[in-house]
């Protein structure tokens, strides 16, 4: 089943083509359903969360499984998203759940499932040039590697608000969560920041989407 948002629902197999052609490029809609109509899972289209793009999920209880996607992501980052989901959901089936979330067993199963869309009838150029050498070692999700990420986000068709914390310098405020940050230093890949009301310190990725509160 299809659900878009909290309360619409669709029937399986009468409407899940149109939604893929809403938020997939037109040349992987046919095989994005075929994915979703083979496998057998609960597929909802969720508002955005900054925390994630979208999420795996089983339910032992009456063996259910559910993909998510955030539904404000351009057509290219919600087809990887998609990908990056579905791999989940073919691991477990292959090997279980004693396996890491994002081992040697996703990685295989990433690189099989979209191995038929890396072509330039699915992608920009542009994408699948990073696509390709992202899955010589796919990361945790697309936001961990912050080439595919800028590429993925220079196709948002409304322009963002929010910028990268690797943008806000040390000593500067932003907000993230709801929550207002000063930036006090750089470690990699993320940086400790600490929380302005309650002084509590904190590991944020540099690719995670802020806004500057400093004019």
């Amino acid at each position: 089943m299809v659900i878009i948002g909290q309360f619409n629902r669709f029937d399986l197999f009468m409407i899940s083509e149109e939604v893929f052609r809403r938020f997939v490029p037109e040349a992987a809609v046919a095989y994005c359903d075929k994915l979703y109509q083979s496998l057998g899972f609960e597929f909802k289209i969720k508002k955005n969360r900054q925390t994630k793009l979208g999420d795996y999920r089983y339910n032992p209880n009456g063996n259910k499984h559910t993909i998510s996607i955030n539904n404000d992501l351009n057509p290219y980052a919600f087809l990887v998203t998609y990908l990056h989901e579905v791999a989940h959901l073919t691991a477990f089936k292959k090997y279980g759940r004693t396996i890491q979330p994002h081992g040697k067993e996703w990685k295989a199963c990433f690189r099989k499932v979209a191995f038929p869309l890396l072509k330039d009838e699915v992608f920009p150029n542009a994408v699948l040039a990073v696509l390709e050498k992202y899955f010589s070692n796919p990361k945790a999700s697309s936001c961990s590697d912050p080439i595919l990420y800028e590429v993925l986000r220079t196709y948002d068709l409304e322009k963002r608000d929010t910028v990268f914390l690797k943008e806000i310098s040390v000593g500067q405020l932003f907000s993230f969560g709801k929550k207002n940050f000063i930036k006090l230093e750089k470690k990699r890949t993320r940086s400790v920041c600490e929380q302005v009301e309650t002084k509590r310190k904190y590991l944020i990725s540099e690719m995670a989407e802020v806004n500057s509160l400093n004019q």
